[in-house]
């Protein structure tokens, strides 16, 4: 059975009232008699009327709702972000539709569209792996949809962006293995184009430098998914343990690579940190339970999601057009456990 939601029409029909009437007794008008307002009152909650968000879109040219894309809501990182996204929304009287690339262009393409198409507000995206062509959202934002960046971005569209200081928490995990007696340390890492990995990159070959240790390519691998893929970080472990001198430690630059890096290596027996300590970016709240705790850097998801969100509201609210646009960087935090400890 289809649900019917009830409409002015049939509060009107009901009471024997115009649907003008019902309108204006149901948005208080000065019109409307004490008496006749609440009557339509009383029987509009009786019947749990609520007013059509559709048609009063139509009516204020704004929807009140926003879309929202990540590559996968379960990943912990990205739901501390809608957390925080939605904290701001819901106190600016907007809603949230969230939807997930799962690390696809074609998905992100056919993501953005619907949500253009449901008249959203603005849009927060976080890019996909595969994602090198952006005229789907310079489209998008060339007709005039306020869209943000976070995490993942891009610096072909002038727009405000909100990211971690990922070249920060590169550096100090890496030195923070170096300074506990690790020399060859390996970069587990994403798609080679995502800003996210070439910025964490950047930090993990300064410290090297400035520690006077070589920078070696065949020391670096990378995972196109992530670990979302099946196998994927199993193959990179494999290649850095095959190496003639293989690695002491790695430095894994996500969420999947750093728990999927532990799990391979535990499947192979190798000890960590005895054998391999591992420092990984994630936000996972189970980083102390893991076996062994992984040392981990941590970034402020759920702030960036507020101030996403806050400038996106910004945008949309301005009575004028912004010409002014900001990167916002946010500082990750190391956390210290027994994953990177030199025995």
């Amino acid at each position: 059975m289809k649900y019917e939601a009830i409409t002015i029409k049939d509060i009107a029909k009901a009471l024997g009232l115009s649907t003008s009437t019902v309108s204006r007794a149901l948005r208080g008008s000065y019109e409307i008699s004490a008496e006749t307002r609440k009557l339509v009152l009383e029987y509009a909650e009786k019947l749990n009327y609520r007013p059509n968000p559709i048609a009063l879109s139509l009516k204020e040219k704004r929807s009140r709702s926003i879309g929202i894309v990540v590559c996968e809501i379960a990943n912990n990182f990205f739901s501390q972000v809608i957390n925080g996204i939605e904290s701001v929304a819901y106190k600016k009287g907007y809603y949230v539709i969230i939807s997930q690339s799962h690390e696809s262009f074609e998905r992100e393409v056919a993501n953005t569209q619907y949500l253009a198409s449901r008249s959203v507000d603005g849009l927060l995206i976080s890019l996909s792996t595969e994602t090198t062509d952006l005229s789907h959202l310079n489209k998008l934002h060339d007709k005039g949809l306020p869209i943000v960046f976070f995490d993942r971005i891009t610096e072909e569209m002038t727009t405000h962006k909100v990211i971690a200081n990922n070249f920060n928490g590169a550096y100090q995990a890496t030195e923070h293995l170096i300074q506990n007696g690790f020399k060859r340390i390996a970069h587990l890492t994403i798609s080679q184009h995502l800003s996210i990995t070439k910025e964490r990159l950047a930090g993990y070959k300064a410290a090297l430098a400035d520690h006077h240790l070589p920078y070696e390519e065949s020391l670096v691998k990378y995972c196109k998914y992530g670990g979302l893929i099946g196998g994927e970080t199993e193959e990179a472990v494999d290649s850095l343990l095959g190496l003639k001198k293989r690695p002491d430690a790695i430095v894994a630059a996500s969420d999947k690579l750093s728990t999927g890096c532990l799990a391979a290596l535990a499947r192979r027996k190798v000890r960590v940190p005895e054998e391999m300590a591992i420092v990984g970016f994630t936000n996972s709240l189970l980083t102390d339970i893991f076996h062994p705790a992984l040392t981990s850097v941590r970034q402020p998801a759920f702030e960036m999601g507020q101030v996403a969100m806050e400038l996106l509201i910004d945008i949309i609210e301005s009575k004028h057009p912004v010409t002014k646009f900001e990167t916002k960087v946010l500082n990750t935090e190391l956390t210290v456990r027994s994953s990177s400890k030199k025995a």
